[in-house]
């Protein structure tokens, strides 16, 4: 679980996810809401206004992928 200030960009989102993880430069990082890959420049906020599930939380699935063919 993460509490994300309210002006926190998706782009930096996923920078705060690439250090907690520990993800070597070598390796990009994709974050999903929904199945779908939101513009890095959206803020956080506004997703969790539009995506929230009825829970109150945002669910967000990320996956890795080796980048230059490794």
């Amino acid at each position: 679980k993460y509490l994300v200030p309210a002006d926190l960009t998706v782009g930096q989102f996923v920078y705060v996810i690439r250090k907690r993880i520990k993800l070597s430069p070598e390796k990009a990082i994709f974050i999903f809401i929904n199945n779908v890959l939101p513009p890095t420049a959206t803020l956080m906020s506004n997703i969790y206004k539009e995506q929230k599930d009825s829970d109150g939380f945002l669910y967000v699935t990320y996956s890795g992928e080796n980048t230059f063919g490794e």
